[in-house]
Parts: C-alpha cells; structure tokens; sequence
C-alpha cells in the first residue's frame, strides 16, 4: 500500500477552517465511509485494508463505533456553517459487506442524525459477490441502501485467478436477481488489461455483465501499482506488463459493445443505462449516473470517514491516519483522526477542475483560460456541444484524456 502524502500539520488554525467551512456552504455534500477489511488481499490492490482485525473499534464486530465517533467529530466541526442534508453516501473499501447489515445500519443512522440525508439521496454500498446472499441484500434494502456495486471483474475463471479475486463466475446472475428483487439500483465493475487477459477473454467479460443488464457499469483499465504482488510478480517475470496498445483496443471494445446495448458513457470509465425519456440528457444527468462519482469529478464537499480516508471541503483537503488501530485509539482518546492536510489556492483548484471536469460527458464551458482548443479539435481528439459553448473528449480523446489536459492547461 502507498503511503499518505506529508502534507500539513492538522487540524489548520481556526480562522483557516472558518473559511474553509464558509466557502463549502454553498456546495452539495457527501459522505464516503471507509471499510478496511477484506477476506483476501488481491494482488493487484493498493488500497488501505487488511485482512487481519485489530480489537475494539478496529474490528468487524466494533468496527461501527469509531466511525460514528468520527461522524459526531465531524458534525462539531461543522457546527460554524452546517452543512445542507447529505446527497450521496459511499461504503467503500476493502469490503464494508462484510460488516454486519445492522453495523452499516447504526452508521447510516448517525449520518441521518447528525446531518440528514437528502430527499432521494443515493446510498452505495461496494460488494464482493462471495460476501453477498439473497437475505443479506434485501436487510441492504431495508436499512436505505439504494444502489448496489459489484466487484465483478472478469466473467473468465482464469483471468480472476491472475487477479486473486475469490467469487465465482455464476454467482453475478444471483446477485444482479437478488439486487433488482430488493428493488436496488444495480452496478458492476469490471478490469481490464490484467495480464495474460485476451482481448476475446475481455469480450467474454462485456457480454456476460451486459446480459446482467446493470443500471451502470464501470471498466478500469489494470494498472500496477508499485507495492503490490502483481508489481512483484511483473518485474520478476512471472507475468507479463499490460500492454497499453491493447488496453486502448479494450477501451474501445468496451465503448462499441456498451453503446449498442445503449449505455452512454457519462465519465471515461464509466458508463449509465438511460430510463426511458432520458435520451436527450446529457449523460451526467442520467437518473443511473453514480451521484458520488460525479461529486468528485464535481468538486463538492466530501467527509471521508475511516482510516486512511480523504476529506475535501471548501478550499482544504486532509486525510486520516491509515492504520485501523491508530485510527480507533485517536478516536477513543476524543482526538482527531487526521493525520495532515493541505489548503488549495485558486491556481491549484482552477486546474483540478479542469482536469476533473475535462473528464465528463458535460465537460468544459469554453473560455479563454484553456489553451490549444483549435489544435485538439483538428486532431479529433475534442468537439463541441450543439450549442458551441462547451468541449467534450471525443472516443479518441477519451484514448489520450493526460495530453488534451496537458494542452488544455498549456503544458503541451
């Protein structure tokens, strides 16, 4: 796993998290809680989780405790400029499933209590398929939980080998049953470029999920993060790197079969189902566009709750120890759980939203702070809206989506 940026000490002095909490006041909200726990570590992941439980406040059974500590932390806090109710809220991790249904439920009731949830507010929880049965969806259901996702990777038994992913190929169709029957918004997640995947493989992959018929699909192309067993595992030979000539074909695989079965992609990597009469949206207003996607690429106020999360609001950015026990002992002790953070001038925040925004199906109004718009458009690699007002990456400039940003920021 990759070690947390330095950054500043924390918490910043007063008068910087006043105008902090001043100048997100305006700004939707959301909520992202972080699960630390897996079953198996799959060789690919860098991510902060463990398999191994760490006693009170860091364990599955009391894991619960420490993150409504947080969230009444946070809401104190907050108390300057409270925040409007909570728009979308995210179990991420690791493996929050596998946290009883009841601890998941105690978290959302704290988040409710402490700063609302917002009429039609969309609710996520992340899901290994092995973790899931028809039971436990429906107490999903039952506790608020709107929409499901799915770690599903692969449909081919031998590319979720290379992955260390533990579930089985037949259980996504009970899953994706048990989801629509809980009356649940259902997505998928796929991976491509591991290594040895074929390109046929891959294919197999996108036809199985789209027989699942998801609300939304997401197609992450691998990347080897340094630190990792798959990391090892290439530089020793073991196996092969992606090739990234194939994983642009993949990409466009993915594209062609998602847009004939009528899926449009609302960000690069991922991809909604429109509910009949949403045709002319633009895609980030399909009703099954993830709302908590769109909050990053959006630059909303975000709360990342658990160790080793990252928080955004206003003009500040922080993140929280990693380790599940530091975690729980800062927040025993009535500590703050942050380990550093970071204040983001206006450059800084005028460039990441071109680069976020770049990225979406609305993408930028045009104006005279971007640079080299003729050029990326005689290449293809950009076009305009109906109106002429706005710039979107074209199928290939999804393919070279760091260069058009790079231009666009006149880098290039």
């Amino acid at each position: 796993m990759g070690s947390l940026p330095p950054g500043d000490p924390w918490p910043p002095a007063p008068d910087r998290w006043d105008r902090a909490q001043q100048l997100g006041a305006e700004r939707p909200t959301s909520a992202y809680i972080h699960v630390p726990f897996c079953t198996v570590r799959c060789g690919y992941c860098d991510f902060n989780t463990y398999t191994t439980e760490f006693g009170p406040g860091a364990d599955r059974a009391t894991y619960a405790q420490s993150v409504r500590a947080e969230i009444a932390h946070s809401a104190r806090r907050l108390s300057l400029a409270p925040p409007a109710p909570l728009q979308t809220v995210f179990f991420g991790g690791g493996t929050p499933t596998l946290l009883d249904p009841a601890e998941l439920g105690l978290i959302l009731a704290e988040l409710n209590s402490s700063f609302g949830l917002a009429p039609g507010a969309e609710i996520t929880v992340e899901a290994n398929p092995e973790t899931l049965t028809e039971d436990r969806v429906r107490q999903l259901a039952d506790l608020g939980i709107t929409r499901l996702s799915v770690g599903m990777q692969s449909a081919v038994p031998e590319v979720l080998s290379v992955l260390d992913r533990q579930h089985r190929p037949e259980q996504l169709p009970l899953v994706a049953q048990w989801a629509r029957a809980a009356g649940l918004s259902y997505s998928v997640d796929l991976i491509y470029g591991a290594p040895t995947e074929t390109v046929a493989q891959w294919e197999t992959s996108l036809r199985v999920a789209l027989a699942l018929d998801p609300d939304h699909l997401s197609a992450y192309s691998l990347i080897v993060e340094p630190g990792t067993k798959l990391a090892a595992q290439v530089a020793r030979g073991d196996l092969p790197a992606p090739d990234d000539d194939e994983a642009a074909e993949k990409y466009q695989l993915a594209d062609q079969l998602l847009a004939e079965a009528g899926y449009r992609w609302y960000e690069i990597s991922n991809f909604a189902r429109p509910e009949p009469g949403e045709e002319g949206l633009v895609a980030t207003e399909l009703t099954h566009a993830s709302k908590h996607n769109l909050a990053y690429w959006r630059d909303w106020n975000w709360w990342g709750y658990g160790p080793g999360a990252h928080s955004h609001w206003g003009d500040l950015r922080w993140w929280n120890v990693k380790h599940p026990r530091a975690y729980a002992g800062r927040l025993d002790q009535g500590l703050d759980p942050a380990l550093a953070g970071e204040t983001l001038d206006e450059p800084t925040r005028a460039l990441e939203a071109l680069m976020l925004g770049i990225r979406t199906a609305e993408g930028l109004a045009l104006g005279p702070e971007l640079s080299g718009v003729d050029q990326l458009l005689d290449r293809g690699l950009v076009e305009l809206n109906a109106a002429g007002d706005r710039l979107t990456l074209t199928l290939s400039g999804r393919l070279l989506a760091d260069l058009v940003t790079r231009t666009l920021a006149g880098w290039e």
